[in-house]
């Protein structure tokens, strides 16, 4: 099992385009809903810094092959201001996260 928080900053001219490729992502894992996966993506109050929270039981298999997904990978660094930077997250307790 694999559970991580991503934080990254956009460029703010990236924003939008950054967006776009999210919501095509979340598109397309709702259109084939791989097993195991949960992933949510937030904004921030800023508008340019994203935090992910992905809970992958497969890994991230599940999910990396997908076209929206190596589309969105693939500009990630020229999008970003400052680059993602990955936290595994250990569980202490949870309500309603299961």
């Amino acid at each position: 099992m694999s559970r991580v928080m991503i934080r990254y900053k956009v460029k703010p001219d990236q924003l939008e385009r950054n967006v776009e490729l999210l919501n095509a992502f979340f598109e397309e894992l709702n259109s084939v809903r791989p097993d195991g996966l949960r992933y949510a993506a937030f904004q921030l109050e800023d508008k340019v810094t994203f935090v992910h929270f992905v809970d992958a039981k497969n890994g991230p298999g599940s999910f990396a092959r997908l076209e929206t997904f190596q589309r969105y990978r693939s500009t990630i660094a020229e999008r970003c201001e400052e680059p993602p930077a990955t936290t595994m997250l250990h569980e202490v307790g949870s309500f309603g996260f299961d």
